[in-house]
């Protein structure tokens, strides 16, 4: 502490003595006498609280002036409000905003953006946005979401004749839990009849009870990961292990909430495989720097890496999380989309009370989903959820207490999670129409995976581990030395360079491999599968021959 601190401290120790003399004085002093007596050490008190308070905020500043290269460390200096006449001037922002980065909206997404505007064919590949790319509604959702959104519907005499009974029936019961129908808030957690068709779903799934006071349903499941990241960070001191290469939600977030990302690699080598020792020793450095790590995120199946885990890596997670007292939190949003039989998806949650005690009861775990993705692919619709297990009562009320901030997640998003996670039954009007179109659509993906990663294979220079899940390819680039020259000339990290020729050259838009974290020395892209069967020839077609021209001009 430095000389005005103690300074403080000892104005603030001498003031709460005075303070306790003076409570002490007999019922026989005056009230004028005791009134002096008392507010003179509250000034004192207040004062030297002033001068403890300057102190923080000149230490604070200092520190801020330290960070090299941000244009927060001389935009915060003391007293400077406003620059240029602006209060929101970019250099006076939350210096935790300027330095979050987030790679799959980035220099890329705005260059392929300029160039549609101008004309250009651009295929957005750098996000899993199924229906931008042409996947098609399934039927039965749009059905229930369009006689809730227009309930006048359900009052023609002929409505059974344009939709199915079913579609009616369902349609009718989930407005009658949402009191004032769509256009009203629900409940900050969600619509108690979701919230059920939720826990019940995590029921089936795992052969484990849930409930729905355990359920939130978010704008999508990225709000749920950032809602509870910005309850486990307190600072920077608080870390979180993330798997590296990951899915910049997490690095923007956790940057964002002013926590520390503790990264932990996969080994390409061995198909993007889990290691828990390379976790372990992640751990012990953090901790040897004075970090308390706190939760841990896996991705299953993996993005942008697209390895799918085994049940007995999940068991060494859960260990791990049960030994070292860290929260596990379970990215499992892909779960529907699995390319390959060796691998199946199953659940941490069902694997954690397969393992009984004490790790059933021992390991605190959040598990997250969406409509986002699987065959649904409702990206625009926001809708997501998690499911809070063995979570303290009172954090999980404190959650809910930030939940209310925004009041209700959006109603549309419910209803397009009742649906997909309470679908047609067989024997069901509408089962059969359902089935096939959502088998169909995983069949396709599952073709899809294999023709973009084979295309990528077949070509020299370009090494591409198989897609076993989730929605993308994440192919190693092996550029050469002269196209690492020429993008260092550019001012460009070469992984960059490499996505901006592609995009000028072929209109494909993707994600360079520097956003999710690589090996020191190793450039990689992220594509998503999702172009259309009728088209993603043409798409590796294109992206041959621009990397077998890129490769050339290199040689």
């Amino acid at each position: 502490m430095g000389s005005h601190g103690r300074a403080g401290s000892a104005l603030l120790r001498q003031a709460a003595g005075r303070i306790a003399g003076a409570s002490a004085h007999g019922s026989t002093a005056s009230t004028a006498t005791t009134t002096a007596e008392t507010t003179a050490p509250l000034r004192l008190a207040a004062a030297a609280s002033r001068q403890q308070q300057q102190q923080i905020q000149g230490q604070r500043f200092s520190q801020l002036r330290m960070i090299s290269g941000t244009p927060a460390a001389a935009a915060l200096a003391p007293g400077l409000n406003h620059k240029d006449g602006k209060v929101l001037h970019p250099e006076l922002l939350n210096a935790d905003v300027l330095k979050t980065q987030y790679a799959v909206r980035g220099e890329l997404y705005l260059r392929a953006e300029q160039l549609r505007q101008q004309g250009k064919e651009i295929i957005f590949t750098n996000v899993g946005n199924p229906h931008q790319l042409g996947a098609k509604p399934i039927t039965f959702p749009r059905q229930v979401a369009a006689l809730c959104v227009a309930p006048f519907l359900l009052d023609r005499p002929d409505v059974e004749q344009l939709f199915p009974k079913d579609a009616i029936a369902r349609a009718r019961k989930i407005l009658g839990s949402f009191k004032g129908g769509m256009g009203a808030y629900s409940d900050s957690r969600g619509n108690l009849l979701v919230r059920q068709e939720v826990a019940d779903f995590f029921t089936k799934r795992d052969g484990v009870p849930s409930s729905p006071d355990r359920i939130f349903i978010t704008d999508g499941a990225s709000v749920a990961v950032r809602m509870m990241l910005n309850a486990i960070l307190r600072d920077g001191n608080d870390g979180i292990l993330v798997p590296i290469p990951q899915y910049p939600l997490y690095s923007a977030s956790i940057q964002l909430y002013g926590g520390s990302l503790v990264p932990y690699a996969l080994d390409e080598d061995k198909g993007w495989a889990l290691s828990t020792d390379s976790i372990r020793a992640a751990v012990v450095k953090a901790r040897n720097e004075g970090k308390h790590v706190r939760g841990l995120v896996f991705i299953n199946p993996g993005n942008p890496t697209g390895q799918c885990l085994s049940e007995d890596n999940l068991k060494e997670l859960i260990k791990l999380c049960y030994e070292e007292k860290i929260v596990l939190m379970c990215d499992e949003v892909y779960q529907e989309n699995v390319y390959q039989d060796e691998r199946p998806f199953v659940s941490a949650r069902k694997v954690m009370h397969s393992m009984g005690s004490p790790y059933a009861e021992g390991v605190e775990m959040v598990s997250f989903h969406t409509v986002s993705k699987g065959s649904a692919g409702e990206c625009g619709l926001r809708g997501g959820c998690m499911e809070l297990t063995n979570i303290h009562p009172g954090a999980i009320d404190e959650v809910y207490k930030c939940a209310s901030i925004n009041l209700s997640p959006n109603t549309m998003g419910q209803l397009a999670l009742s649906v997909m996670l309470n679908p047609p039954q067989p024997g069901d009007e509408s089962y059969e129409q359902y089935n096939s179109e959502r088998t169909a659509e995983l069949a396709s993906l599952r073709r899809r995976a294999h023709m973009v990663t084979d295309g990528f294979n077949s070509l020299d220079g370009v090494t591409c581990t198989f897609t076993e899940g989730a929605m993308y390819a994440f192919p190693r680039i092996h550029l050469p030395p002269k196209a690492i020259a020429k993008a260092k000339e550019m001012g460009k990290a070469p992984d960059v360079y490499y996505c901006l020729r592609l995009l000028e050259a072929t209109g494909i838009s993707t994600v360079p491999g520097s956003g999710f974290g690589q090996a020191e020395g190793t450039f990689h892209l992220r594509t998503t599968i999702l172009p259309r069967e009728e088209v993603i020839s043409q798409f590796v077609q294109k992206f041959k021959d621009f990397h077998e021209a890129f490769m050339k001009e290199f040689a």
